[in-house]
């Protein structure tokens, strides 16, 4: 007669689950090979949830939530008395044994082995008896996996044939090469799934190295900046949600790395997305990933910005951009921090911070119906309003040296000092663009001065929300012509009469000479009298 368990087939087993590298494929590989083994009726393995939970696990409500389970993991058998019963199916009644209770939970509690050789009729080993008499089981052996003095789970194999002590030691030595092989497999997982992230985050970095920062450091002395600044040195401890506004240009990123970098996720990430520059069908595929094959162009597995930032901080900026659609999937990570990737059933889940900033007024698109009021409200835990630069006039000539300086180092051009009147000009402009338009004109004007006196060039016009300022600024046509002559006499005598070439009137000026000739012609300015005067 023909064992349940003979020594060469488990030896064969053993040599071909060694070589998976996947866990779940290492655990479907034992179990269906133990039930092909004459005589065996079921087979099955128990994990603790430290080890490894495949995505067919979901959890569910138990009665002793807060006791250790052993979750079952893989099944396989070959039911002859009990149709439409699935023997693979891993939820259900023995889903999960609370260590030391049943059979299955004391081979765990106690670390040894357990062989239960025939079956009684009445046996308290067995849960449900008229199972075992409908299927015919005579036996049941279950081991301890461990590897490494550490308890992974239990193996257990249901048999139609009484086992004996020979056969029970055959599967004693599989269940010791099967704690290896699943514990091989999950350090593999662990190694590719932290080689995939390292991964993911220096294509990040190496992105973020593209673009450096945009405005250099924080920089400023006016009571708004300081409001701001204050509240993000409160916030930056906590691991509270952030949503700055204000408008565009204003530095809402900046604000968002400072509280990110005083927070005690610092050694992690800081994630930014851009939700503006995100197309609509592409916003899941971003934020959560996706597995190869998800959508058409998915030619390999991808990390989304959530899985990058975990135990980091991620910054969304222009959440207001969000469609409807995806909101409630990031209402849930928000809450739950659970999510999953596009083309997968398995729940992650990660611990990740979130900073927003919107250069709208998100609770006009709440009432407006374009933004979850639910999500506005989980958004909003602490909100900072980042002050236009109209407002803050004090920290303009700072930082327009600050942005001369950086800008002439970059362009590899001498610097230029800002005059004063410079700074009255620059003060008296409503700059709609904010800092970044300042960023912008200073540029420009480095890249004109080229080395000689910086000359500011502002396109004035009924912009930004100081109405008072742009007049300060508006020019009559009469005022313009006096100041383009006073100014075209003033580089004449700068450069005593010389019109063309270095150091000449039209180099000063940042115009071509035949353009600066034909002006003078028009205003009847003579070059020699001009440098003499």
């Amino acid at each position: 007669m023909e064992t349940a368990l003979a020594a060469e087939p488990l030896l064969s087993l053993a040599v071909s689950v060694t070589s998976e590298q996947c866990v779940e494929s290492v655990l479907k590989k034992i179990v269906a090979g133990l039930a092909t083994q004459p005589g065996v009726a079921l087979a099955r393995i128990w994990l603790l949830p430290s080890v490894h939970i495949p995505a067919s696990w979901q959890e569910g409500s138990h009665p002793l939530e807060n006791v250790e389970h052993l979750r079952l993991v893989a099944s396989a058998g070959t039911p002859n008395n009990s149709p439409g019963e699935d023997w693979s199916f891993l939820q259900g009644q023995f889903a999960r044994f609370p260590l030391s209770i049943g059979k299955v939970g004391q081979v765990a509690a106690d670390r040894q082995p357990i062989l239960i050789r025939d079956f009684a009729p009445q046996d308290s080993w067995i849960v449900r008896p008229e199972w075992a008499q409908r299927e015919g089981i005579s036996s049941f052996a279950g081991y301890p996996l461990i590897f490494r003095d550490n308890l992974l789970g239990v193996i257990g194999v249901f048999s139609r044939r009484p086992l004996d002590d020979q056969e029970f030691t055959w599967l004693g030595v599989f269940a010791n090469h099967a704690a290896v092989a699943i514990a091989n497999a999950r350090a593999f997982e662990e190694v590719e799934k932290l080689q995939r992230r390292l991964q993911g985050e220096n294509e990040y970095l190496q992105e973020q190295v593209q673009r450096a920062s945009e405005f250099g450091e924080i920089l400023g002395r006016s009571k708004a900046l300081s409001e701001v600044l204050r509240n993000a040195r409160l916030v930056a401890p906590t691991d509270s949600t952030v949503l700055i506004g204000g408008e565009s240009g204003t530095g809402k990123e900046l604000v968002a790395r400072a509280i990110h970098d005083r927070s005690g996720r610092q050694a992690r990430p800081l994630i930014t997305v851009n939700c503006a520059s995100i197309p609509c069908e592409l916003f899941e595929s971003e934020f959560f990933g996706h597995i190869k094959g998800a959508f058409t162009g998915a030619l390999r597995d991808r990390l989304g910005r959530f899985q990058l930032a975990d135990k980091g901080t991620l910054f969304l900026d222009e959440v207001g951009e969000i469609p409807l659609g995806v909101q409630s999937k990031l209402l849930r990570v928000l809450q739950e921090g659970t999510f999953e990737r596009v083309g997968e059933d398995l729940v992650r889940r990660v611990d990740v911070r979130v900073i927003a900033a919107t250069n709208r007024e998100l609770f006009d698109e709440v009432e407006a119906g374009r933004f979850r009021r639910d999500l506005y409200f989980r958004l909003s835990v602490f909100p900072i309003k980042m002050p236009p630069l109209r407002d803050r006039l004090e920290d303009i000539g700072l930082l327009a040296e600050h942005f001369a300086t950086l800008a002439s180092q970059r362009l590899k051009i001498s610097h230029a000092q800002l005059t004063d009147s410079d700074m009255e000009l620059l003060a008296s402009y409503a700059w709609p663009g904010n800092i970044r338009e300042l960023k912008n004109v200073i540029e420009r004007a480095v890249i004109i001065s080229q080395g000689g006196p910086l000359r500011v060039d502002l396109a004035l016009g009924p912009c930004g929300r100081n109405p008072a300022a742009f007049r300060a600024s508006v020019l009559s046509k009469q005022e313009m012509q006096r100041r383009e002559r006073e100014n075209i006499l003033k580089a004449l005598e700068q450069s005593k009469g010389k019109i063309y070439g270095r150091d000449g009137a039209a180099e000063i000026l940042g115009m071509k000479p035949t353009t600066l000739t034909s002006r003078m012609k028009k205003m009847r300015i003579r070059a020699s009298k001009a440098a003499g005067a």
